[in-house]
C-alpha cells in the first residue's frame, strides 16, 4: 500500500454522547467543532417494544446533520458462551443493536467480544467466530456495518487471534489505539501495534482516540503530539476517516481534540512540503 494514498485526506472527528438528551448532544457537538457523533448504547434503557423502537429512530433525527455511528460497550455479554442460553441471548441483543441502527437508517455499528471478562475459559472461539459471521452477515442483509474492535485483554488483544476473528468472519475493524498501547502483547513487544492494521488494513473504517487505558481509572488522554502521533500515522495509512475522541468528561475530550488537531496540521504541513 502507498502510505501516502490517505494522509491528505482530513478524518471526521467525532465525540462520544457525554449527554443523553439529543439536542444538547448535537448543540455541544457544533459547538465544539465536531464532525459527528459516537453514539453507545446503554443495556439499562434501550426500547422495549416496536412503538419504543420507531421512537427511539425519531429522535436520532435530532441529531442531524451529523454523521452519527454506533456502539456496543456491553459487558459480558458474550456471543460465543460456551453456555448456550448466554450465546443466544446475546445473539437476540447483538441483533437487536443492528436493527435498531438500521431503523435510524445508520450504516455503522462496533461491537467487542469478552469484554468484562478475565478470562476465556468460559469462551468458545469455534462459537465466537460462527456467531460473529452471522451477525456480520444480518448486517450486511439490515444495511449495517459491523466492526470489531480490538480490546485491552482478551483474544482482540493479540494481534494474530484478532486478524483471524476479522478475516474469517468478514468483520470490520474499530482500532482502538488506547487498547493496542496498553495490552500485553504489545508491551512485551511480541507484536507492534502495526500489527493490528496491516493484515486488514482496507476494513480499518472507525478509530477511537485517546492515549492508554489504566485499570480504574479509564481512559487518559494524550499530554502531548508525541503521545500518540505515531499511532495516528498508521490510521492515515488506512481508509478509516471516522475518528472519535474517546474520552467521557468535557475537559479530557477537548484537550484531545485539540491535540488531534495539532497533530493533522502538522501531518497535512508535511504532506504538502511547507
Amino acid at each position: 500500500m502507498n502510505n501516502n494514498i490517505f494522509s491528505i485526506r482530513r478524518p471526521k472527528l467525532a465525540a462520544p454522547n457525554l449527554i443523553t438528551d439529543h439536542v444538547k448532544m448535537r448543540q455541544f457537538a457544533e459547538d465544539y467543532g465536531f464532525d459527528g457523533i459516537d453514539w453507545s448504547f446503554d443495556l439499562d434503557h434501550l426500547p422495549k417494544t416496536p412503538a419504543e423502537e420507531s421512537r427511539w429512530a425519531k429522535r436520532q433525527e435530532l441529531l442531524k446533520p451529523l454523521e452519527v455511528r454506533y456502539h456496543c460497550p456491553f459487558m459480558q455479554i458474550d456471543i460465543g458462551h460456551q453456555d448456550k442460553d448466554i450465546r443466544i441471548a446475546s445473539m437476540e441483543i447483538f441483533r437487536r443493536m443492528i436493527r435498531l441502527v438500521s431503523k435510524a437508517r445508520r450504516k455503522y455499528l462496533s461491537i467487542h467480544v469478552g469484554l468484562g471478562h478475565n478470562t476465556t475459559r468460559i469462551l468458545s472461539w469455534e462459537s465466537t467466530i460462527s456467531n460473529l459471521r452471522q451477525l456480520v452477515q444480518f448486517g450486511v442483509e439490515s444495511g449495517v456495518t459491523v466492526c470489531l474492535e480490538n480490546l485491552i485483554w482478551g483474544w482482540s488483544s493479540k494481534p494474530n487471534l484478532f486478524e483471524k476473528m476479522v478475516r474469517r468472519s468478514g468483520a470490520f475493524v474499530t482500532f482502538d489505539i488506547g487498547h493496542a498501547y496498553g495490552c500485553e502483547t504489545i508491551e512485551s513487544q511480541t507484536y507492534a501495534v502495526s500489527d493490528f492494521i496491516t493484515p486488514h488494513a482496507d476494513r480499518v473504517v472507525n478509530a477511537h482516540i485517546y492515549h492508554r487505558e489504566l485499570s480504574g481509572v479509564g481512559h487518559i488522554p494524550p499530554q502531548r503530539v508525541e503521545d500518540i502521533a505515531d499511532r495516528l500515522t498508521l490510521l492515515q495509512q488506512t481508509p478509516c476517516t471516522w475518528w472519535v475522541i474517546e474520552l467521557r468528561n468535557r475537559t479530557d475530550l477537548l484537550k484531545g481534540k485539540a491535540i488531534v488537531e495539532e497533530y493533522l496540521q502538522m501531518s497535512h504541513d508535511k504532506a504538502i512540503g511547507r
